[in-house]
């Protein structure tokens, strides 16, 4: 079940138990090899969301991201070279205006995403709003604030973490992790509209057969939406 947003809330400490920081560590370490494969070739990755500020469950992802556009085949040939699998690969645009992403699953719970368009910095920011880590960042093991689907501010302490709505302090939120007021205004109204009328589907959501690369199959949708084409180019 989705984790709905919270609109009024009290601060809450949240001490962990030794299990969840077990957990957290577990999959830092899963999140570093992939990330030390991509650095290898001199990608450079973050991880975001609640590896990146700490607030894992068993059913966290592992969600690596290259913010800077790279050929497919330089991403998926790091891959490769370390001996890591790719079970699928997905082309996806969430909206006409977004940028249009790669995505290669390495299963159901680890997942490398890159932009294939230029990204606005709006769409930039959304990655600081739900906390990004870079590799040094796990290794030295740094946790960082960042806001999570139930629209809570998750602040890291020493046990663990403190964690209040965002409703009602988007300025100050918008301070802390670096982005504009604009970005968390805009964070919010979605995920409020998302709880309110479900989860609407993507623009754009295409798996690649094994023989194809994600520019080709980039290529032949431009050539036959005309939505593709113009946001491609924007760039």
């Amino acid at each position: 079940m989705a984790k709905k947003p919270i609109i009024y809330s009290e601060r809450l400490e949240v001490v962990y138990s030794a299990d969840r920081w077990r957990l957290l560590s577990e999959l830092r370490s899963r999140a570093i090899e992939i990330m030390e494969a991509l650095e290898r070739t001199h990608l450079f990755s973050i991880t975001h969301g609640s590896i990146a500020r700490g607030d894992v469950s068993p059913r966290s992802d592992i969600d690596v991201f290259i913010p800077q556009i790279f050929s497919s085949f330089t991403v998926e040939n790091a891959l490769r070279m370390a001996g890591i699998s790719i079970s699928r690969r997905i082309l996806v645009q969430a909206t006409p205006t977004y940028s249009i992403k790669g995505y290669i699953e390495i299963d159901e719970r680890r997942c490398i995403s890159f932009p294939l368009s230029r990204m606005r910095e709006v769409e930039r920011d959304f990655y600081k709003f739900g906390g990004e880590a870079t590799l040094e960042m796990l290794r030295s093991k740094v946790r960082v604030p960042g806001v999570d689907k139930r629209l809570m501010l998750i602040e890291p302490t020493e046990k663990g973490h403190v964690e209040s709505s965002i409703i009602g302090q988007e300025e100050r939120v918008a301070k802390l992790l670096g982005i504009s007021v604009d970005t968390v205004l805009d964070r919010v109204r979605t995920l409020l509209r998302r709880d309110k009328v479900g989860r609407t589907g993507l623009f754009v959501e295409r798996e690649l057969a094994p023989e194809e690369s994600f520019e080709s199959v980039l290529k032949r949708l431009a050539d036959a939406n005309p939505a593709v084409r113009r946001r491609l180019r924007e760039d």
